[in-house]
């Protein structure tokens, strides 16, 4: 076998294109820049975007959409509402402290820019919360305490689910993630949501009234979704517990997903969830054997925004 032969057997067709940029490129056109490189993880991303394109168009599939890592007070919930509006998501999956950030907008709190030479004790002292460059005063928190007694004052005395939950909350706030899914009758999953304050208030008010917040009902309706599911597709932002959570919900049915995207900055050979590729996740039947899927490595604050953004794009001009 000559050189040229191996070479051709070890590598694609296609060569390596040297990226070009010019004045008043949209981000779709520097996406499809970045897929003619196709190398690393600009061209991961590339690949993502063919991929959310196909199951956006794909009219028979159910869209799952996992939200881990402090994405909101990153400013990042602005987009996932939006793709709620569009009707882009039909579940979604989310972390507790997404919530809390979610509702803590939603009740007129802001998150602020912060100076990341500060010291944590000078913060402290301040009534200043820190995530990572992104603050958050101890106010913020005092007005959510306020709320959250007063709407969990108004639930019935009775068991319910996290997404019934979750639903009567948004019901009550101006704008944001939750917010919009009650208005399009979207169900929010949170299957960790004692992992937050929004789970201690909770507690909390589970101890002066005969209130129960179910952690497994929502099981039901979420495998009912699955099974009901023609197609599934699913866009992960960070690993963790709703990146399972999703996944997992196909075990039970005898499909996997169709399409699947995560956006991590995990690495995989440390053997943790939120890092492991999506072509581990066909090992366990959670993706279909021939499932578009890609990860993409990097800051989903960049990623995430690159990635829909372009595909909009497609989808309006396209």
């Amino acid at each position: 076998m000559g050189d040229d032969e191996r070479i051709a057997r070890m590598t694609a067709v296609e060569p390596v294109m040297q990226i070009r940029l010019r004045p008043g490129m949209s981000v779709g056109e520097l996406v499809e820049e970045m897929g003619r490189a196709g190398a690393y993880n600009g061209g991961a991303l590339s690949r993502a975007a063919g991929i959310y394109e196909d199951m956006l168009r794909d009219d028979r599939t159910t869209r799952f959409f996992g939200l881990a890592g402090a994405m909101v007070p990153a400013g990042m919930g602005g987009i996932v509402a939006d793709l709620i509006e569009r009707g882009m998501i039909d579940v979604l999956v989310t972390t507790g402290a997404n919530a809390v950030h979610d509702i803590v907008e939603g009740i007129g709190c802001t998150h602020l820019h912060g100076n990341i030479a500060s010291t944590d004790n000078e913060l402290r002292g301040m009534g200043l919360n820190r995530i990572y460059d992104v603050f958050l005063p101890d106010d913020a928190f005092l007005r959510l305490e306020e709320f959250l007694r007063d709407m969990l004052g108004d639930l019935p005395d009775r068991q319910v689910s996290i997404s019934f939950l979750l639903r009567r909350i948004g019901e009550e706030l101006a704008g944001g993630i939750l917010a919009t899914a009650a208005r399009h009758s979207i169900p929010v999953y949170c299957p960790a949501i004692q992992d937050s304050i929004l789970g201690l208030q909770i507690y909390l008010h589970s101890q002066s009234r005969p209130f129960i917040l179910d952690a497994c009902a929502d099981m039901k309706e979420l495998l009912d979704l699955c099974y009901a599911a023609e197609r599934a597709g699913a866009l992960l932002v960070g690993g963790g517990v709703p990146k399972n959570y999703i996944l997992q919900s196909m075990l039970i049915t005898p499909k996997g997903f169709d399409y699947a995207i995560q956006l991590t900055g995990d690495r995989p050979d440390l053997g943790g969830l939120s890092g492991a590729t999506l072509d581990e996740a066909r090992s366990w039947g959670k993706l279909s054997s021939d499932a578009k899927a890609v990860t993409v490595y990097g800051d989903a604050t960049i990623t995430l925004p690159l990635l829909v953004a372009a595909v909009l794009e497609r989808l309006t001009h396209g």
